[in-house]
């Protein structure tokens, strides 16, 4: 309740600073266009989906809606002012971060962050389509309502000697082979964003962290519609580890598995490659590793020492 208040004093705040506007001044910034911006500066787990979504709320309660979807391992937040201490008296340190992020005015240090911040695919396609709007020419008023003059053709006799050619009738069936998508939707499709992992199995996790240079730990990586185990960011390379007990499988369910796993091994490495990624499969067993490259040679397989 009190980080409730504390918000709704921010919005009262908020709304009491902006200056009034003058019947002949030019119209203020668009608030969504700003809340934009200032998130633009901040690393979010979901790309900036939250953001874009919450983008015309006031800025208190767009940060109170998306606090969660922050990464949260790269952000520090320091109360100078003592005015969030005492609203979040009682509360979890999320309390205290909502109160100093949801600011009007962030005061300088207040917010720390870590590392390099790239712009969630989604707040650049929101900045993206407000830049293409403005550059756009606008249209006077005159030229959307003045009427445009229409010619009918005079009739044609149709010659005689001269027959109308039947126009050219396309295949009924779509055309064959991968239909091209946008350079923005490669993108953003392509862009690594690093999610919690799925399930809860500890020694799989355990041996995707454990991946030498993993670029985060702790988390599976999302790419191109698809939860992949690991990154590796400076060799570009992405991971699915397997933890079967292979060797103790009978020889019928050694088959089994290997054909059941080797589709998936083959469409998950199409989806990496897509990206500009290579692929990566790590195993527990030598075996498991002959295994699969009898079934396919070029697929890289890794016996990973460290599980």
């Amino acid at each position: 309740m009190r980080l409730r208040a504390c918000i709704a004093l921010l919005l009262i705040v908020s709304a009491c600073a902006t200056p009034a506007q003058s019947p002949g001044a030019p119209a203020t910034r668009d608030p969504r266009l700003a809340n934009l911006q200032r998130a633009a500066k901040l690393p979010w787990m979901d790309g900036g989906r939250c953001v874009v979504g919450e983008a015309s709320e006031p800025w208190p309660v767009l940060v109170e809606r998306c606090f969660h979807a922050l990464d949260h391992d790269r952000l520090e937040f320091h109360d100078s002012t003592g005015r969030c201490t005492v609203a979040s008296a009682g509360a979890a340190a999320v309390g205290l971060g909502v109160c100093v992020l949801a600011a009007p005015e962030i005061v300088v240090g207040a917010v720390v962050v870590t590392g390099v911040v790239v712009v969630g695919f989604a707040i650049k396609e929101a900045l993206d389509a407000y830049e293409l709007r403005r550059s756009r020419p606008e249209v006077g008023p005159a030229a959307e309502t003045r009427p445009v003059p229409e010619t009918m053709p005079a009739p044609r006799e149709p010659s005689p000697k001269q027959r109308p050619k039947p126009e050219p009738k396309g295949p009924d069936f779509p055309p064959v082979g991968p239909i091209e998508t946008s350079e923005r939707e490669r993108r953003r499709r392509c862009e690594p964003i690093p999610v919690r992992h799925l399930g809860g199995n500890h020694l799989h996790n355990q041996c995707a962290d454990k991946i030498p240079n993993n670029s985060f730990p702790g988390r599976d990586v999302f790419v191109n519609g698809k939860n992949f185990d690991a990154l590796q960011l400076a060799t570009r390379t992405l991971w699915e580890v397997k933890t079967d007990n292979f060797d103790t499988y009978t020889a019928d369910l050694k088959d089994i598995v290997v054909r059941s796993q080797m589709p998936k091994m083959q469409h998950e490495r199409e989806l990496a490659r897509a990206c500009g990624f290579d692929f990566k499969v790590g195993v527990r067993s030598a075996t498991h590793k002959v295994a699969l490259l009898k079934q396919d040679r070029t697929l890289n397989v890794v016996v990973m020492e460290w599980c």
